[in-house]
């Protein structure tokens, strides 16, 4: 249980660092919230990663490389499933980018990125 608390805190910390980044490209450069949201994405990803691997997994016997690439592969799907949710929700049901972002990233870090960070990437036992 406290493995998956410090998960989730460390989801919240590259969370806020993925909406800011988004708002910021969206309010400030005037971008569209499919692009300002993959560059949120790779924001959050760098951070959520560099949390997990030294805090919250402490999984530094493994090495960074192949860290790195199986965390890309996973992120890859996260990203897909991200954006798809966060156009379709915006796209088809007119929802607020914000909205449509926070509901999508709720189910998909609980659901996809939590179990696959933990079984294959920081492969804790």
């Amino acid at each position: 249980m406290l493995l998956f608390l410090k998960a989730q805190m460390s989801s919240l910390v590259a969370t806020m660092v993925d909406f800011f980044m988004t708002i910021v490209m969206v309010e400030v450069f005037k971008q569209h919230y499919i692009s300002a949201g993959m560059v949120g994405a790779v924001a959050g990803a760098v951070t959520n990663f560099s949390i997990n691997r030294q805090w919250t997994f402490n999984s530094k016997k493994e090495s960074i490389q192949t860290q790195t690439m199986r965390y890309t592969l996973i992120w890859i799907g996260s990203l897909i499933l991200n954006i798809s949710g966060l156009y379709f929700l915006t796209h088809f049901l007119n929802v607020k980018y914000i909205i449509s972002k926070v509901v999508t990233s709720i189910i998909v870090g609980v659901s996809f990125n939590y179990f696959f960070q933990k079984k294959y990437v920081f492969s804790v036992k």
